[in-house]
This record gives structure tokens, C-alpha cells and sequence, in this order.
């Protein structure tokens, strides 16, 4: 016999095994497909914008949701010459918003422009000296090789035979 508790919001139902092998008398319900929630990309079938598509990556909510809305809508919708180009004063209000809220919205510059810092002076470290100040006169010459071909050295392990 299953019985359930409940703990706060939290529902625990607890079955037997007996429970468990009967079959499920579950109905699934068709999907609705004028549901505005459903994941129908970003323009709904009546041409109105799915503000729950994933493909907002959640923009649409949160403390600067309307303004998202509002510059959004406004370059889906623009019919200018240079597309959204009348939608500066939306993209403004929304960045702005943004601004005001860093914790929610993190400012892609900041971490491209630390990023960017921290690869150069590892490359200035990794940098091979500046030896353009040599003259072909005042090159060092390569040092002879210790090693000949006829001589045998252990090197790398290995033993000489």
C-alpha cells in the first residue's frame, strides 16, 4: 500500500514494489499547439514574439526584462534602411538597465578586456629576446658539437653499447 507525507513544499510518496510493476493508467495529453509556452521558437504561430523561447537565453524576465522587450521588438519590427537603427533610444534604456543591475548582467568588455591584458603579458613573458640589434658581423657562431658521429654518449636513458 503507497502512502504519501508531505514536508513544506515537498511531497514524498512512498510505494511497494507491488505499486511499482502494475502498469501505468497514466493518459498523456496531445500537445496544444496555440500553447505560447511551448517551445515554438521565436515567433508564435499568430506572429506575436514567444518571449519563453530558450533562444532569449531568459532576457526577457528578470529587473530589465521590459526594456529587453521593448529594443528587441523594436528591431524584429524595424523597417529601416539600416535595420534597428530607430530603436537607439530602446538599446539605451536596456543598457542602462544592465548597467544597474552587473550581478545579474556581467559586461562582456570587462571580461574581454581582462582577458585580453592577462594573454599579453603572458606573451610578453613567453616573448623570445629582441635580437634584431645584432649584425650579421656580430652574430655568434654556432658552437661545435661535442658529439660526433663516430663517438657514443648515453643520453636520454639510453646506454652507450
Amino acid at each position: 500500500m503507497s502512502f504519501d507525507v508531505t514536508e513544506g513544499k515537498d511531497r514524498i510518496i512512498f510505494v511497494t514494489k507491488e505499486d511499482q510493476e502494475a502498469p501505468s493508467n497514466a493518459e498523456l495529453v496531445a500537445d496544444d499547439p496555440d500553447d505560447p509556452y511551448e517551445e515554438q521558437g521565436l515567433i508564435l504561430p499568430s506572429g506575436d514574439m514567444n518571449w519563453n523561447c530558450p533562444c532569449l537565453g531568459g532576457m526577457a524576465s528578470g529587473p530589465c526584462g521590459s526594456q529587453f522587450k521593448e529594443a528587441f521588438s523594436c528591431f524584429h519590427y524595424s523597417e529601416e534602411e539600416v535595420k534597428g537603427s530607430d530603436c537607439l533610444e530602446n538599446v539605451r534604456n536596456m543598457q542602462e538597465c544592465m548597467q544597474k543591475n552587473p550581478e545579474l548582467y556581467p559586461q562582456e568588455e570587462d571580461e574581454d578586456v581582462a582577458t585580453q591584458q592577462e594573454s599579453d603579458s603572458a606573451l610578453t613573458s613567453a616573448a623570445p629576446p629582441d635580437t634584431s640589434a645584432l649584425t650579421p658581423e656580430s652574430e655568434p657562431s654556432p658552437t661545435p658539437s661535442a658529439v660526433t658521429p663516430d663517438s657514443s654518449s648515453a643520453t636520454d636513458g639510453q646506454t652507450a653499447s
